[in-house]
């Protein structure tokens, strides 16, 4: 089981706002995407990381839950069930 923690970064002088997301394994950053609500942005970047890392071959990515600093969500990825033969 892995965990994806994601994070809104504010827009700077030189960045717009962005989404990070976290894993022990690496980091992924997207640029917000203002076509999109919130949580579908930190959703697009737990996905984004899983892709880059192969993990959704053989895991499912929960729903998001909030942080309790309230500045970012946590997901979830557990094994998918193996098919029988």
């Amino acid at each position: 089981m892995q965990a994806i923690v994601t994070k809104y970064l504010g827009p700077t002088h030189c960045r717009g706002s962005r989404v990070k997301a976290t894993a022990c394994a690496g980091s992924i950053t997207l640029s917000w995407d203002y076509a999109l609500n919130s949580d579908a942005n930190h959703r697009a970047a737990a996905l984004a990381l899983a892709n880059k890392l192969n993990w959704l071959e053989y895991s499912d990515l929960s729903e998001g839950g909030s942080l309790p600093a309230g500045n970012g969500e946590c997901f979830i990825l557990t094994a998918k069930p193996r098919k029988e033969a």
